[in-house]
């Protein structure tokens, strides 16, 4: 019987393979903003992950990460939710899912305004409602729900790593707040 790339634990790469494909092509990533919307419709909330960096010092993210092999964006959406922010956290992805932003990361800084010193990754970005209960795994050690306003505040903003306030701005633009 003749194994394709489905047959493979995690549908993914080995750590050499990923890396040397890292610095070969750019790689499919999504970032979701996660958002909690009042009874008026309303975003009233950003959730905002703390995670302890590459550097040792604590930073801020929103969720996200690869699109694995013959995997949906909706899936990939729903695991990386799963993966931050818990199992019980109940997001919720639009039935025509479309990116709100695309963001691109280099890994040579001043290329762009995000940097990935891993790689050249392309991210569609998305707003992601969440109407459960969060509790972040694996390295996120907090997440916080924290006002559109308070998101902006120069200590919040930041601690966003890897550029992602222009990610988190562009959120806000796309949801009709001022910048």
């Amino acid at each position: 019987m003749t194994r394709t790339a489905l047959d493979y634990d995690e549908n993914w790469f080995e750590d050499a393979e990923l890396a040397r494909l890292r610095r070969q092509l750019p790689i499919p990533y999504v970032n979701a903003v996660p958002v909690r919307v009042g009874e008026a419709g309303n975003v009233e909330r950003i959730g905002l992950l703390l995670r302890t960096l590459d550097d040792g010092t604590l930073g801020r993210e929103i969720v996200g990460g690869r699109i694995r092999y013959h995997e949906s964006i909706r899936a990939a959406l729903m695991r990386h939710a799963e993966n931050d922010l818990g199992p019980m956290a109940l997001p919720v992805i639009p039935p025509a899912i479309a990116p709100f932003h695309i963001a691109e990361y280099f890994p040579t800084e001043g290329t762009s305004v995000l940097h990935d010193p891993r790689q050249h990754a392309i991210a569609m970005c998305f707003i992601m409602e969440v109407r459960g209960e969060c509790t972040p795994r694996a390295d996120a050690l907090c997440l916080d729900w924290l006002t559109p306003e308070e998101t902006l505040r120069a200590d919040i903003a930041g601690e966003l790593g890897h550029g992602q306030v222009h990610i988190l701005k562009a959120a806000l633009t796309h949801l009709g707040f001022s910048i």
